[in-house]
């Protein structure tokens, strides 16, 4: 069978499609790699430019951008000696709005209960 060739979705293991959503969410699980998707979200960046900006060691930086470039998240380019990264898809600011919005949510509910305990 041909790669390009269409594969009916009754042929795909759900569990793989939920190891590809866990992979993709474990991409985005730490605090830098959020850090660095934020700072690229009005443009490509070089690696020098966000060790700067995010005072992140270029070795750790590194290990955090390729992550997020084996799970889709990223592009990169070279240009000489300087590597550039850039979002790939701006819909990955969608996903971390609903979070947001998701964590905002949780947060009010826990300070109801908060403020209805300080009243007992």
């Amino acid at each position: 069978m041909n790669e390009l060739e269409y594969i009916h979705p009754s042929m795909i293991d759900p569990s793989f499609v939920f190891k590809i959503k866990a992979d993709f969410l474990k991409a985005l699980s730490h605090p830098a790699r959020l850090r660095i998707v934020e700072h690229l979200k009005h443009g490509e960046k070089s690696v020098n430019e966000m060790v700067k900006a995010l005072e992140i060691e270029q070795s750790g930086l590194s290990k955090h951008l390729a992550i997020l470039k084996q799970a889709g998240i990223l592009n990169s380019r070279q240009q000489k000696v300087t590597v550039f990264y850039s979002v790939r898809d701006q819909g990955i600011y969608d996903v971390l709005r609903h979070v947001s919005l998701f964590l905002k949510k949780k947060l009010r509910e826990g300070q109801a209960v908060l403020d209805h305990l300080g009243k007992e």
